[in-house]
């Protein structure tokens, strides 16, 4: 049995295991509402690991891109004048943040800015 808070028009707010101030019915585990609702809560998490992956993917790619070009095995040049501009882009504004989190350290450890 799940513990819900329902709103005026019948649908869920809140589902819980234990009983909590605000549940307004019970529902059975095995019913299509708390079925659906717990699939909602998967899919959300998953979008989420998803889009941090993501995030971690380009970092990888950026570094890959460095190493071959460092290594002259790839040039930028080698990309569309487009994906040439956004890592360019990137690369500028990651060195202004490098930058700037000197300076914060250095604040940090007592020194002047």
């Amino acid at each position: 049995m799940f513990y819900v808070h329902r709103d005026a028009a019948g649908q869920l707010l809140r589902v819980e295991a234990a009983p909590f101030d605000e549940y307004t019915d019970m529902v059975p585990a095995d019913s299509a509402e708390i079925q659906a609702w717990f699939a909602d809560d998967v899919v959300e998490n998953s979008l989420k690991q998803l889009k941090q992956s993501d995030l971690d993917m380009i970092r990888v790619l950026e570094d890959l891109i460095e190493v071959l070009t460092a290594k002259g095995v790839f040039s930028i040049t080698d990309l569309p004048p487009g994906a040439q501009a956004k890592l360019l882009n990137r690369s500028s504004a990651r060195k202004a943040l490098g930058s700037l989190n000197n300076l914060i350290e250095e604040d940090e450890e007592g020194g002047l800015i």
